[in-house]
């Protein structure tokens, strides 16, 4: 066997040397860091387990040593040396094998490095830099670290599915095209001109199938497709948990997945959560919160004023009260600090992004709640907002009236917005809740147009059926009608969430006619999964959770781009492969397409 086979064979990862001190190993990794000092050069060696730090001494290498001084950042070394303990003076105690080092007694240059475009150490590199070069970018220790807990999360959640009897089955890739929310992305069909796949938003449609087939219990890690504008948390593909299981209720449902996520969370991240998880109705919700996925690890909660400002003098409140609106306040504990700027910086925000009209505040002084505005409200009224906001002295009381979405979304972001400015979040803290009865429907304020919040085959709640089945009770009390939805949000972020699905025909029915879906175009676009259905579908339920923005969320990373190995840019480009590219003219002849300009 050569030297090399060798090395390769029986090389150790660099992590290990700290419990191999007086032993002869061999390694291989790419020189991090270098120090020349003359008869001596200090190699710091990295592979994926770690950083040790290498020693070559002329006195040992004799005319080898020369090879060593042409040794620079990145090269591929293979090496083979004595550990030794470190001298007092030289322990490292930052790195986790800081009290060892390896004598080198012989190695290999297996491949030099041109000078990296950045470094990999401590430089502050603009994103689109280290996306055009992500396979360099991925050998920092954030990039490894995300594909490293990526694997152990992957195989933490197979380890416990499996001994719960789920069955991981694959779904298919190429599918019909049945848009519902984002766009498909489609795949056109070569044998069949004319006609296209499409790439699956989810694998919803064939998991219940899978329960219809007697699977049971269903697990996938899938890769999902989605054709939407991007966002910081949003990529055109994406991982996802998907399970789906029969026999089963919300409750059952829920508590298997506190269990997982209890498990699961403890062995990849070191984290203990509290089980059972808080639960918040959606109405509780967006009454408190102002918007369905709350982050609770501050206080904060919005105020319903209506009934202490109704008969002020102030008639922006007085207008929107009699037209059907809602007020709400919103207390900034140490906000009474924001200048005058900040106030209407703010406020141009909320108009912009969330079509507020305005931003009504008042500053709690020493002597009471004072702002242009004060002088509308009766001495009374001014105490009546101060306690039911419980303002102090220091605070500031936001007031947003409109139609009730928007000062929802205006107070909801506002919230978080001031609670980030003002130090308010724990950043180490995770606070998990399950958000349930989630409105069935919604409808559209422009068109009246109903639809489904969720898709059309999430089950409504028992006590609500008479008025899904009721047509003309439905026009009256459709908005009352809940779904048998549940959410698991983490810290305000949605991390996944599911329902109990229909599985009856008179159910199914109903929620088509009050979408406007005709049953030849139910037939067209779901054809198969109603076919399945009428052949004896036991009563099921699932749920999908978003891996990346696990990742992202418990490794506290920006980005969900820095937890995915190879992400694409805000416009949908992966800049290192740069694609997406055109493709020839006899490509788009064979499947009869033609571009347009």
């Amino acid at each position: 066997m050569s030297w090399l086979a060798s090395i390769y064979k029986e090389r150790l990862p660099v992590l290990q040397i700290g419990k191999a001190t007086g032993k002869k190993v061999r390694l291989c990794g790419w020189a991090f860091r270098h120090r020349d000092q003359g008869g001596l050069i200090f190699i710091d060696l990295r592979d994926r387990s770690g950083i040790g730090q290498l020693v070559f001494d002329r006195s040992v290498l004799g005319e080898h040593f020369q090879a060593a001084e042409t040794i620079r950042s990145e090269f591929v070394l293979a090496v083979e040396g004595q550990v030794r303990s470190r001298a007092r003076e030289s322990i490292n105690p930052r790195m986790a094998t800081g009290e060892v080092e390896v004598l080198v007694e012989r190695f290999e240059i297996l491949n030099a490095s041109r000078t990296l475009p950045f470094e990999l150490e401590f430089a502050e590199v603009g994103e689109e830099h280290r996306l055009r070069y992500r396979y360099l970018d991925l050998r920092r220790e954030a990039g490894m670290e995300a594909l490293a807990k990526r694997s152990h999360l992957s195989a933490a959640l197979r380890r416990f599915l499996e001994k719960e009897g789920f069955l991981e089955v694959e779904t298919p890739v190429l599918n019909k095209s049945t848009p519902e929310g984002a766009r498909d992305f489609l795949v056109p069909a070569r044998l069949s001109p004319g006609s296209f796949y499409a790439l699956p938003q989810s694998p919803q449609i064939f998991k219940q199938i899978l329960m219809v087939a007697g699977v049971e219990k269903y697990f996938q890690i899938a890769r999902c497709f989605r054709d939407e504008d991007l966002r910081a948390d949003r990529q055109p593909e994406f991982t996802q948990l998907d399970m789906e299981l029969s026999f089963i209720d919300e409750e059952r449902i829920m508590a298997l997945l506190e269990k997982m996520w209890a498990r699961v969370l403890k062995e990849v991240f070191d984290l203990k959560i509290k089980t059972p998880i808080l639960r918040m109705t959606h109405a509780e919700a967006m009454e408190s919160y102002g918007i369905d996925r709350p982050d609770l690890r501050f206080e904060m909660k919005l105020v319903d004023v209506a009934p202490l400002v109704k008969n002020s003098q102030f008639q922006v409140f007085r207008q929107t009260f009699d037209g059907g609106g809602r007020i709400k306040a919103l207390c900034v504990p140490g906000g009474a600090s924001l200048s005058r700027k900040d106030i209407d910086d703010l406020t141009a925000w909320v108009n912009r992004d969330f079509k507020a009209k305005g931003l009504a505040w008042l500053k709690h002084e020493v002597d009471g709640l004072k702002s242009s505005i004060s002088k509308f409200f009766s001495e009374s009224e001014l105490r009546a907002i101060e306690r039911a906001t419980a303002s102090r002295p220091g605070d500031i009381v936001f007031f947003a009236a409109d139609r009730e979405s928007v000062v929802n979304a205006t107070l909801a972001h506002l919230r978080l917005a001031m609670g980030e400015k003002f130090g308010l979040i724990p950043p180490d803290d995770f606070r998990m809740v399950w958000i349930t009865d989630f409105p069935l429907f919604e409808k559209d304020p422009d068109s009246g147009a109903w639809h489904a919040v969720h898709h059309p085959f999430t089950a409504p709640a028992p006590e609500d059926l008479p008025i899904l089945l009721d047509a003309d009770r439905f026009e009256r009390e459709g908005q009352h009608v809940r779904s048998r939805a549940y959410d698991l949000v983490v810290n305000g972020t949605e991390i996944g969430g599911g329902s109990i699905r229909i599985h009856d025909a008179t159910t199914q029915s109903a929620i088509f006619r009050i979408l406007k879906i005709s049953p030849e175009e139910a037939s067209e676009r779901f054809g198969f999964l109603l076919d399945a259905l009428s052949y004896g579908a036991p009563p099921h339920g699932g749920v999908a959770f978003g891996l990346d923005r696990i990742l992202m969320l418990f490794l506290k990373r920006d980005s969900i781009r820095d937890v995915i190995p190879f992400p694409k840019t805000q416009k949908g480009h992966c800049l290192m492969s740069e694609s997406p590219s055109p493709v020839s003219p006899e490509q788009l002849k064979e499947l009869r397409l033609r571009t347009m300009p």
